[in-house]
């Protein structure tokens, strides 16, 4: 007999489940980045971020990160100043790029407008990834601190 005064905790997870494509998702709860210019990396991330569905969710002078915007579970990344001059690569071990799921592929076309407008390099325009699941509609490009991020969409979703 179940006690009224004991909460199953088993029977429901702590966050609400994430359906893609018909596959539950639990989200990662952070990343946290080092990057060698925190107040560059500050500007260019005030710019990209609300694009790519975020708000800002700290701003301090050692520390800022962004989370998913109105309430959405996600992945809140956040940012440290490197204390280790060696600059970032993609080749080397470690992270090789982060990718951030948007509603829309319009939505790709305009993260690709602001970035190209911000001076990224554009890696890989947007376009249609048929080696990957379809539809995968994507666009690849680095930031100041040589990071390689992705905007993908997995909709057809003009």
């Amino acid at each position: 007999m179940a006690r009224p005064d004991i909460q199953d905790t088993a029977a429901e997870p702590p966050h609400p489940p994430v359906h893609v494509r018909d596959t539950l998702l639990m989200p990662l709860g952070h990343l946290g980045l080092n990057v060698p210019d925190l107040d560059t990396a500050r500007a260019y991330y005030a710019a990209v971020m609300p694009t790519l569905g975020f708000e800002q969710f700290l701003d301090s002078k050692d520390e800022f990160a962004w989370r998913p915007a109105g309430g959405k579970p996600g992945t809140f990344l956040f940012f440290y100043p490197a204390s280790d001059e060696r600059l970032y690569s993609a080749e080397a071990a470690g992270l090789q790029h982060l990718a951030f799921i948007v509603r829309t592929r319009s939505e790709v076309d305009q993260v690709a407008e602001l970035v190209t407008q911000l001076g990224s390099a554009i890696v890989h325009p947007p376009q249609d990834w048929p080696q990957y699941p379809p539809p995968y509609y994507a666009l690849f490009w680095t930031d100041p601190q040589g990071f390689m991020l992705e905007a993908v969409c997995h909709h057809d979703r003009p």
